[in-house]
C-alpha cells in the first residue's frame, strides 16, 4: 500500500512543480515587460505633472465660429522648452468634448500649454511637420482644413486641442509634447429659436489731463501737465484705435465729455508745463483736430451715451462724499455739463439718463446717489446682483422708485481684462467670448433675452482689438442680434430675475481700499468754496468759473482709483492755483500815519493783478478807538484789470494818541476778501475845549499889550507937554491908579491947572 501511495503522489507532484515553473515564467516575463517599460515610466510622470517639453500657443483661429462651407485655419508656434532636441515631430489638430456649461467654458485653456490635455483623437490628413526642435528654438505652424472635416454631428461648443507629437534622444517613441486648448464655436446656421439680443457698450474714457491752469493772456491758453494725451490719439494710439475700431461695429458709445472737452483745447494753441515753470508749446493740434472728426464721423447714426462730466466716481461720493455738504450738487452739474458739451463736439444728443458705477458693482448708497442726478438707468454688474436662476436672465431690471437696473453679464464683461498682448491670450479672450454667447442662448433658447456687455473703463489697445474682433465673429447674427443700450434698459424684464439691490455690507473691500476719502470731498469743498468767493467780484467771471469748476469735477474722477497721491496733488494744485488768482486782488501795505488836524484824508490802494476788471467790492476801514478817532467806514471799489485804485477815507480826530486802525476788503454779501492791512495812526490834534482856552489866553495877551501901548503912548504925550509921568507912567494923570504915598518935602504941587477941552489923539481912552 505504500507503493501504491507513493505511486499516486509522484504525479500530484510533478504538476505542482510544473506550475511552479510557469509562475516563475510568468513573474520574470513580467518584469521583465516592466523593464522595457521603464524609461517610458517618467514621460507619463510628466504628463500627470505638467513637464512636457513643448510649448504650444494658439494664436489665431479664423473663423472664430466656422460654417459648413468654411475653411479652418489655425496658427500659433511650438517652443521646446526642454533639454533634448526634438526631431520627427508634426502639429495636428484635435476636437474634444462637447462644453455645455459656462464655467467649463472659462476654466477651457486656463491651463499652461505645456501641460494642456489632449483629448480626442487627431484629425488625420490635416497635420503639419516641424523641423527638428532644438532645446529654447520656435517654430510657427498654419495648419487650414475644410471645416467638415472636423466631422462634428451637433452643434454646440467644443474644446479644440492643438498637439506637437514627436521624438526626443532619451526616448525615440513617437509621444505628444505639448498641447494647447481652445474652443471652437459650431453653430454652422442660424438658431431655430428666440436670438439673443446682446448690447456691447465701447467706452471712451481717459485720465485727467486738464487742470484749470492757464496763461496769462487773453486766450486764456491752457497748460497741461504733460503730453500724454497727443501719443493716445495719433495714430496706433489707445484712443485713435478705440474709434477706428468702433467705427463699424454695432456697438453704443460710452464717452467721458471731459475728454472731449480736453481734446477740443488741444485742437487750439497749447502749452505744456516744464520744470521751474518753463512751459512749451504742445505739440498735439493736429492729432486732436483728426480724432475729433475721426470720432464725429464714427459715431453718425450709433447711440451715444454721455456719462456725468469728469467721469465722478459714484461710490465714492455715495460712501464718503454725500455728508459733505455741496458734494452731491458737482455730480449735477456735471450731468448738466455733459449734454452740452457733446452735443456741441460731436453735434449729437446724447443719453444723459445712464450712471455707470465701478465696475458695475452696487449697493443701495450707489444706486441712491447715482439717481439723484436724473440717471434712472445704473449699469450694474451679475456678480453684484446674484441670481439663481439656472440661466442669465434679461438684463434690464425694476428696482423701485422708476429707476431700472441694467444688469451686464460679469463672464462676457470681464473676458477682456488682463494683458491680452500675447497672440495666444489674446485669441482664447475672443474665441471664449463667441462660446460664451452661445451658451447663453442655448440656456433658454424659447426665451427672447437681452444680455449687456460692459467691458473695462479704459481698455488697452490690444485688449479693444480683442473687442473688435469678438464683435466682429458675431456679426452674421446666427444666435444674436445687436441692440443698443437705450433698447437693453426698455426691454422686459424677467420676472424670475434678481431685483433687490444689494445692501452696503456686500460692496467689496477691494473697490472700497481705492475709493477717495472723507478728506479729499472736503477739500474738494474748500476749493468750491474758494471759488464762490472769488468770482462775484469778477466782470467775467467764465473766465474762472469754467475752467476750475471743470476742475472740480475732475477731482472726483473714476480715474484716480487706486492712485490717492496722484488724485492728492491734483487737488492741492488746482487749490494752490486758484488761491494765487484771488491774491492778485490785494490792500497794498500801508506805513503808520500821523494826523495834525482836527480833521484829514487817509489813502487806501487796492491792486489789481488780474486781467479782467473788479467790482462787488468794498473797503472798510475800522479804527479800534473811536472815542480818538474816527473814520468813514466803507468805500466802493471797482478797478479795472492790471490797474490800482486810490481810496480816500475822511477821518475826524477827537484826542491825541496812537489809534489802531484795520483795513479790509468786502463783497456786497458781506463776506470777507483776502487779507486784512493794519496800521497805527498818531494823532497831535486837539479838543474844541483846549482851543478855546488857548485862544482866551491869546486875546488876553493882546489886550493886555494893547493896554500897555496906550498908556506909554499917553505918558510920552504928557512929557511932551511938560508933565512928569509916574516912576512906572502909571500915575494918576495917566489913567493909572492914585499916588497914595504922604507928601515929602521937595516933592512937586499937584498940577492944579486947566483941563484940555479939546478931542483926544488916536488910540486913547476917552473917560467921561
Amino acid at each position: 500500500m505504500a507503493e501504491a501511495a507513493e505511486t499516486q503522489e509522484t504525479p500530484s507532484a510533478a504538476a505542482c512543480r510544473w506550475y511552479r515553473h510557469l509562475a516563475t515564467v510568468l513573474v520574470g516575463a513580467a518584469l521583465l515587460l516592466g523593464l522595457v517599460q521603464l524609461p517610458a515610466a517618467p514621460a507619463a510622470r510628466a504628463e500627470s505633472t505638467g513637464s512636457r517639453p513643448v510649448e504650444v500657443s494658439v494664436h489665431t483661429l479664423t473663423p472664430a465660429a466656422p460654417k459648413q462651407d468654411d475653411t479652418l485655419t489655425v496658427s500659433g508656434s511650438v517652443t521646446n522648452t526642454g533639454g533634448s532636441t526634438i526631431s520627427d515631430a508634426h502639429v495636428g489638430l484635435r476636437v474634444g468634448s462637447q462644453i455645455n456649461s459656462r464655467v467649463d467654458a472659462d476654466e477651457t485653456g486656463t491651463r499652461s500649454s505645456a501641460s494642456g490635455a489632449a483629448d480626442g483623437s487627431e484629425i488625420g490628413k490635416h497635420t503639419q511637420k516641424v523641423d527638428k526642435l532644438p532645446p529654447g528654438a520656435s517654430r510657427d505652424f498654419s495648419i487650414s482644413l475644410p471645416a467638415k472635416d472636423l466631422d462634428l454631428s451637433r452643434d454646440g461648443v467644443y474644446q479644440l486641442g492643438v498637439s506637437l507629437s514627436g521624438r526626443t534622444a532619451d526616448q525615440g517613441f513617437e509621444r505628444v509634447l505639448g498641447a494647447a486648448q481652445t474652443l471652437l464655436t459650431w453653430q454652422p446656421s442660424a438658431i431655430e429659436g428666440k436670438k439673443t439680443q446682446l448690447t456691447f457698450l465701447w467706452p471712451l474714457i481717459s485720465a485727467t489731463h486738464l487742470t484749470a491752469r492757464t496763461e496769462s493772456d487773453q486766450q486764456q491758453t491752457p497748460i497741461f501737465p504733460n503730453d500724454d494725451l497727443a501719443a493716445e490719439l495719433a495714430p496706433g494710439g489707445r484712443l485713435q484705435q478705440l474709434v477706428a475700431l468702433g467705427k463699424d461695429l454695432p456697438i453704443t458709445w460710452v464717452i467721458d465729455p471731459d475728454l472731449l472737452a480736453t481734446v477740443e483745447a488741444m485742437t487750439k494753441s497749447y502749452r505744456v508745463g516744464g520744470p521751474d515753470g518753463k512751459n512749451t508749446p504742445g505739440r498735439g493740434q493736429a492729432v486732436a483736430k483728426q480724432w475729433l472728426s475721426q470720432l464725429q464721423n464714427a459715431v453718425a447714426g450709433d447711440q451715444v451715451v454721455a456719462l456725468p462730466f469728469g467721469d465722478p466716481d459714484l461710490a465714492s461720493l455715495a460712501h464718503h462724499g454725500k455728508d459733505v455738504p455741496g458734494s452731491l450738487s458737482h455730480l449735477q452739474s456735471a450731468t448738466e455739463l455733459a449734454s452740452t458739451t457733446v452735443d456741441t463736439i460731436l453735434g449729437v444728443k446724447p443719453r444723459t439718463d445712464f450712471a455707470w458705477p465701478v465696475d458695475g458693482a452696487v449697493d443701495s448708497s450707489i444706486i441712491d446717489v447715482a439717481t439723484s442726478a436724473g440717471a434712472h438707468n445704473v449699469i450694474a454688474r451679475s456678480d453684484s446682483f446674484r441670481d439663481r436662476t439656472s440661466y442669465s436672465p434679461t438684463a434690464a431690471r425694476q428696482i423701485g422708485s422708476g429707476n431700472t437696473a441694467v444688469v451686464a453679464d460679469a463672464r462676457m464683461s470681464t473676458g477682456f481684462q488682463g494683458d491680452l498682448v500675447r497672440a495666444g491670450e489674446y485669441s482664447l479672450a475672443v474665441q471664449r467670448f463667441v462660446a460664451q454667447s452661445l451658451l447663453v442662448n442655448r440656456q433658454a433658447p424659447d426665451n427672447e433675452r437681452s444680455i449687456v456687455v460692459a467691458p473695462q473703463r479704459m481698455p488697452t489697445t490690444s485688449q479693444a482689438q480683442a473687442m473688435a474682433a469678438a464683435i466682429k465673429a458675431l456679426s452674421d447674427n446666427r444666435w444674436t442680434q445687436p441692440v443698443n443700450l437705450g433698447d437693453a434698459a426698455a426691454a422686459k424684464p424677467d420676472p424670475d430675475a434678481n431685483q433687490q439691490v444689494p445692501g452696503t455690507g456686500s460692496y467689496p473691500d477691494s473697490l472700497r481700499e481705492q475709493e477717495l476719502t472723507t478728506k479729499a470731498f472736503q477739500e474738494i469743498q474748500k476749493t468750491q468754496v474758494t471759488l464762490d468767493g472769488f468770482k462775484v467780484i469778477l466782470t467775467s467771471q467764465d473766465r474762472v468759473v469754467t475752467p476750475f469748476g471743470s476742475a472740480i469735477m475732475r477731482e472726483m474722477s473714476t480715474s484716480w482709483r487706486g492712485d490717492r497721491k496722484g488724485a492728492a496733488e491734483f487737488r492741492e494744485a488746482v487749490q494752490s492755483y486758484l488761491y494765487g488768482l484771488t491774491r492778485r486782488v490785494e490792500l497794498i501795505k500801508k506805513s503808520d500815519v500821523t494826523l495834525s488836524g482836527r480833521s484829514a484824508t487817509i489813502p487806501m490802494t487796492v491792486h489789481n493783478g488780474l486781467l479782467q476788471g473788479i467790482e462787488g467790492l468794498h473797503l472798510v476801514l475800522e479804527s479800534s478807538q473811536t472815542n480818538r478817532l474816527q473814520v468813514d467806514r466803507s468805500q466802493p471799489v471797482k478797478i479795472n484789470g492790471g490797474q490800482n485804485q486810490s481810496v480816500k477815507f475822511e477821518t475826524r480826530a477827537n484826542a491825541n494818541g496812537p489809534v489802531r486802525v484795520t483795513a479790509r476788503l468786502y463783497t456786497d454779501e458781506g463776506q470777507p476778501y483776502g487779507d486784512p492791512v493794519l496800521f497805527t495812526v498818531h494823532v497831535t490834534s486837539i479838543t474844541p475845549m483846549v482851543l478855546l482856552v488857548i485862544a482866551g489866553g491869546v486875546l488876553l495877551l493882546v489886550l493886555a499889550g494893547l493896554r500897555i501901548y496906550i498908556k506909554r503912548k499917553r505918558s510920552a504925550t504928557r512929557a511932551a507937554e511938560g508933565g512928569q509921568p509916574g516912576a512906572d507912567g502909571e500915575g494918576p494923570e495917566n489913567g493909572g491908579p492914585g499916588d497914595d504915598r504922604p507928601a515929602r518935602p521937595g516933592d512937586p504941587a499937584p498940577d492944579t491947572g486947566s483941563h484940555d477941552t479939546e478931542p483926544s489923539g488916536s488910540g486913547e481912552k476917552v473917560e467921561r
